[in-house]
Order: C-alpha cells, then structure tokens, then sequence
C-alpha cells in the first residue's frame, strides 16, 4: 500500500485540506491524524470491515476496544445510551482529553468494541480531527497510530516509523500537545470508575461527579484474563525495545545508582529530571523536565522511549513521577512501559 502523506497548514482553513481524508474513511480506508493527545488510526466507527482494518495494521488483539470519536458531544446520543453524568461531564471537559464509556446502540459494530456491550466515545479538542469526523459523516474508531505495544506517536514522524505503507493516508497536524492519551471513565448506575488516567485528573473528575472509583490496575499489574473495559487495559503497552527500570528512592541515591550503571555500559539510556541531568552525564540522558513539571512529564514521555529505540541503549532507567495530578497518568504508562519492574533505591 502507498501511503499519502498530507501537512496541514494550521493557519489556513482546514475543510479543504481534508476533504480527501475524509473521502478515503469514507470509502473504508484507513486515516491517521492528529489529536490534542496522540495521534490516532482512525476508520469509520460504522464498518465493520474497517476497524478489523484498524486491528490488521496495528497487530492489536481483537478483544481490545476501540474509542470512537465524534465531531460534537451531542452527537454521542445516536451511538451510546447516555445519561445525566456524561452531560455534566461534556458541559465542563469536552471537546478535550476525556473518553466516557457508555451502554452502546446496535449501529456500532462489536468489532469496534471488542465485543463488549459499551462503547468508548470521545469528542476530541484537535480542530482538524474534530473537521475530519464532521467531513467524514461518520464517528471514527481510533486507537493511538501505533504498532500495538509500542510507545504511542506525538508526531507524524513516530507514525511513519510504525504504518507507513500500512495505511492509505497520515495527516501531520504537528506535534500532540498534551503527549498522553486521554483519561478514560466508565459510567454506570454505581456511579463512575476511572480506569485509564490521563490529562483529566481524578481531581478533576470529582469536583463534577463526586466520589469516583480508581481501577485498581492503574497502579498495578492486571493478572485477569477477563475483555479489558478500555483500551490499555490488559496488554503489553508503550514499551521501548530496551528494557526500562523504574527508580524509586532519594534523589542522592538515584544519582550514584545511575552514574554506576553508565560507568558499567556507556550505551545505557537514562530518563530523568532536570535537576538530576547534569549531575548523572551519560551520552543517553534525556530530560524529562523538573521534578514538579507533571505537564512536561506527560509531554515529553512516548517522545523519550521513541529516542531511546533510536539511540539504540541496550538498557534505560528512568526516574518515577509522582501520583498526583496528571503524573498519575505519566506513572500509569511508565509502569507499563517497564513491565511494572521498579527498583526501590534504598
């Protein structure tokens, strides 16, 4: 497959620049684009054939569940059953970087939701994804545009290192402002479970909802065998080729452990904060931005893993952020990203 390669002038009007995205989602094909998160790998929601497309590109098991987009909050009524809850989300956070599951309607396929009864549905804050969905006519399934496992593209470039000629078109709107994906709820007559963090914060959710649950697996392995309820839910994600080693412990401790661990094999690949990279050297330091910059952690962390597959490091250590805010969402994919292998630096 050819892929065509399309750059969005973002101060020029967008309709006419993704008139024929728009045509080839139309027709069954298959669109990368850009949102405010990362970038997606998006088919129509509506096709059966085409988001068994989107799971044929990505290498993703089928029992994983697709978001579909949508170009307004309104437009969630045709797709799902929704309810008081979601609006009083929508009014406060959407369009933006949040995804609400809700009891599906029979139009979506259960190949988009991997067979589950709900749906995930997002409106996304991205201009042109929001003009892509509007000229397409349809809701648009959309996992990140990523071979499944591997850390998830900020940019048009990391796409085209993961799809190019397994897509029909990538359309570069520049690089994702937030970098991580979007935070996901689950809603239902119990109330509301947060079971993906992202740049809309537990904190966040509850000065509109109230108490809200935490799945546990956001901070821990999940060890069932049971459909995940959201994409990133049960299997391998956002993991470099090298192994990552989480540490944990005193700033003073975490700069002599790394400082060995270069000594020990130059080609070590070592993620941390600003106030520690000048201290530790290493030819593979990248900075992860200060130890109380959650936005830049978020930001600047799939960016990081894609530099260390570049650089080629035989191994990467990275130092833990915090759980407050939006580090929750930042630690949540360092965990997966490690394999949940963390090293308490006494």
């Amino acid at each position: 497959m050819n892929t065509e390669y399309v750059k969005l002038d973002l101060s020029m009007p967008l309709d006419a620049q993704l008139t024929a995205a728009a045509e080839v989602i139309k027709r069954g094909g298959l669109v990368v684009f850009p949102t405010e998160t990362v970038y997606g790998l998006g088919a129509s929601a509506l096709d059966a054939g085409a988001s068994q497309k989107i799971y044929a590109a990505k290498g993703r098991p089928s029992d994983n569940p697709l978001i579909i987009h949508i170009s307004s909050p309104k437009e969630a009524e045709k797709y799902c059953v929704t309810n008081e809850k979601y609006y009083l989300l929508a009014e406060k956070f959407l369009p933006g970087p949040l995804t609400v599951i809700m009891p599906k309607k029979e139009i979506i396929p259960k190949t988009v939701t991997g067979g589950l009864d709900t749906v995930a549905v997002r409106c996304p804050e991205n201009e042109a994804a929001r003009a892509l969905i509007r000229l397409s006519g349809v809701p648009i399934a959309a996992p990140s545009a990523n071979i499944s496992g591997k850390p998830s593209p900020t940019s048009a470039a990391h796409v085209k290192e993961d799809l190019d000629g397994k897509v029909d078109m990538i359309v570069d709107g520049g690089e994702c402002r937030i970098g991580l994906e979007s935070t996901i709820v689950k809603l239902d007559c119990d109330g509301a479970t947060l079971l993906r963090p992202g740049a809309i914060t537990p904190e966040m959710l509850e000065e509109v909802l109230g108490k809200i649950k935490l799945d546990g697996g956001i901070t821990k392995k999940n060890e069932t065998d049971a459909a995940p309820l959201a994409p990133g839910m049960k299997y391998k994600h956002y993991a470099p080729r090298a192994q990552v080693y989480l540490l944990k412990g005193k700033r003073g401790k975490i700069k002599e452990f790394i400082k060995e661990k270069i000594a020990e094999d130059k080609l070590t690949g070592v993620l941390c904060f600003d106030e520690l990279v000048d201290e530790v050297g290493g030819e593979y330091t990248f900075r992860f931005g200060r130890a109380d910059d959650g936005a830049s952690h978020a930001k600047l962390l799939f960016k990081a893993l894609r530099y260390f597959d570049e650089t080629g490091v035989n191994r990467i250590y990275a130092t833990a952020v915090g759980t407050d805010g939006i580090d929750l969402a930042t630690y949540n994919r360092m965990l997966k990203a490690s394999g949940y292998t963390i090293i308490e630096i006494e």
